[in-house]
């Protein structure tokens, strides 16, 4: 229990922003109800025919009402988050999904009558100076108009959605996190069992792997039977609304081509040989004849340093705030303002997040910090989301979010600030090689695990669609293989490995998802490879790319910053600033080593 005394016990966030209590959620949800039903009766059959100023002004109202909407969903899901095995918050947050749906129902006309505007008359309209803030949104409706039902299937795709996807989603949070693991006689949390993995003691982390994998065995019929589940409802979903093929829906979602994702994932893949390349320098550094799964980020050098909460503010706060003062300043109100909830406890969802809410309100920032060096990265990185989410309240509801895409943008970005401070200030050759590898680990596990994990993606959904329900058996087949063939026997992965497919969230939370990973931390490191060279400017630049939201297409945002995402080479420059990386590596290993 040493590792969890770190002051972030006290760590709670506070939801009053939101709502006050429940009874102030109810009325709220009354309220968004009856406005609705009210725009509903208004606007139905008339999106064709309005003008622009006419439109602005009913999206001025829809805004409003999804306002209420998501004010109401963020405080019964955050609720629930910090403490699942409470059937109250479960059924509260029920009741809002629910509620959240009906009110959807009555507004869905819109997207569908938007659709339907003829497109010579969509761009007239887009070109007023009254659709400006809703411009884009207004567009990517119109893109995405071939995949769009009536009005009575939406209705009813939107009604299973609670009892489907969102009711087994939840599931498997609730059963993810009750689920214990017992290792020497203690009983861990998900959180805990795989936070061993990067202890110093091998013994420590091989019996931490077989003991998670204890763990998830005994879950095994239940996980199989919902990922099936769940892949059977995208197989549904996808073909009811015309999609080619399993990721064409997602790579919509991010607002970026299937050429940009499959060019993506070639370069990645075709790149295998560089994490081949850092655990055959990992393995020599820990001085292993073979490297295991459970070796992967096993510490080089001083890894068991332990960070209090107040020094992991203090690093995080100092690295944002030499960036951009009102990147500090903005952080700090995190912390200020009990937007962030950093303690472990039974029944708390496993991982972070940062849950950006709604413009009117603020974004809250979930964490279970047990005070080692890569929380203080997991901090970096949720308060990087957190900023962005802030500071593009700005922009209307349509426009808060960002697509997938640039959405780790800032969250890497802002751990790539945290590393690049503390490599500054670190002066012994050991340390700093220590810090690099942790840093490539970070990386690796970014781009390639991420690439590896949407070939099994790949893999299990095309199957799905081919040859029905897949036993246990198969899933783990195929996670290995998908697996195996990123590590390029640099790793020998463990029989116990192979159902480590099973606890993913994002394979069921957002089908797809993984690949964005990639995709921000090759983005990233090519920003900050500008930011090296333009200096204050570009620190400017930077913060109104944050500000812009998901205003206008990805990569439009970031052309201001000398990126140009429709060039295909981009990928493969990327993975060139991963090979500096291990260069760095292998240098610093050379003269730190005796044989150097």
């Amino acid at each position: 229990m040493e590792a969890t005394q770190t002051g972030a016990e006290r760590i709670h966030w506070s939801l009053q922003d939101l709502h006050e209590n429940s009874a102030s959620l109810e009325t709220s949800l009354k309220h968004a109800d009856r406005r609705s039903q009210q725009f509903a009766d208004t606007y139905r059959g008339r999106i064709e025919d309005l003008d622009a100023e006419e439109l602005a002004e009913a999206l001025v109202e829809l805004e409003d009402i999804q306002d209420d909407l998501g004010r109401a969903y963020a405080y019964a899901y955050l609720a629930w988050s910090t403490n699942t095995n409470d059937e109250k918050h479960g059924a509260q947050l029920q009741k809002v999904k629910e509620a959240y749906n009906r009110a959807r129902q009555k507004l869905l006309f819109i997207e569908v009558e938007w659709a339907n505007v003829d497109d010579e008359r969509a761009r007239t309209l887009l070109e007023s100076d009254a659709m400006e803030p809703y411009r884009h949104y207004l567009e990517l409706e119109q893109e995405n108009k071939e995949h769009i039902l009536t009005e009575p299937e939406e209705k009813i795709l939107s009604e299973k959605q609670v009892t489907g996807s969102g009711a087994w989603t939840r599931y498997f949070d609730e059963t993810m996190g009750a689920a214990r693991y017992e290792l020497d006689g203690e009983s861990m949390t998900q959180q805990e069992i795989l936070s061993k993995l990067y202890e110093p003691d091998r013994d420590v982390r091989k019996s931490a792997a077989l003991a998670f994998t204890d763990g998830l065995t005994d879950h095994t019929r239940t996980l199989t039977f919902v990922f099936n589940t769940l892949l059977a409802e995208k197989t549904s979903n996808d073909r009811l609304r015309g999609y080619d093929h399993w990721l064409q829906s997602r790579n919509v979602s991010n607002e970026v081509d299937d050429e940009t994702v499959d060019a993506l994932i070639d370069a990645v893949t075709s790149r295998y040989d560089l994490v081949a390349r850092f655990y055959e320098l990992k393995k020599q550094l820990l001085g292993l004849d073979e490297l295991y799964d459970y070796d992967r980020y096993a510490p080089v050098g001083e890894a068991d340093t332990r960070y209090d909460w107040d020094q992991a503010r203090g690093i995080v706060l100092d690295a944002y705030g030499d960036f951009h003062p009102v990147m500090g300043e903005t952080a700090s109100r995190f912390f200020d303002e009990d937007w962030i909830d950093a303690a472990v406890k039974d029944g708390k969802r496993s991982g972070a997040f940062s849950h950006g809410t709604v413009p009117s309100a603020h974004p809250y920032v979930l964490m279970n910090y047990t005070g080692r060096s890569r929380d203080v990265q997991t901090l970096a990185h949720e308060l990087g989301h957190g900023v962005h989410q802030f500071l593009s309240r700005e922009q209307t509801i349509f426009h808060h979010g960002t697509p997938l895409t640039t959405a780790e943008t800032a969250s890497v970005f802002g751990e790539m600030l945290v590393f690049q401070r503390l490599m500054r200030r670190e002066e012994d050759p050991k340390n700093r090689l220590a810090m690099l590898v942790s840093k490539i680990d970070d990386t690796i596990a970014t781009v390639f695990r991420q690439i590896a994990m949407n070939r099994f993606e790949h893999r299990i959904h095309t199957e799905r669609r081919t040859e029905g329900e897949l036993p246990a058996a198969r899933f783990s087949e195929l996670w290995m293989e998908t697996q195996e063939a990123m590590f390029e026997e640099s790793v020998v992965l463990g029989d116990h490995y192979r159902h480590w497919w099973s606890y993913i969230p994002h394979f069921l939370h957002t089908p797809g998802y993984v690949y964005a990973y990639a995709f921000g931390e090759l983005l990233v490191l090519a920003l900050y490879s500008r930011y090296q060279s333009a200096g204050d400017d570009f620190a400017e630049r930077y913060m109104d790319l944050l500000a812009a939201g998901g205003s206008d297409w990805p990569h439009r945002l970031v052309e201001p910053l000398g990126v140009d995402l429709t060039d295909l080479e981009f990928w493969h420059n990327g993975l060139g600033e991963i090979e500096s990386l291990i260069d760095q590596a292998e240098s610093l290993a050379s003269e730190t080593t005796p044989e150097g």
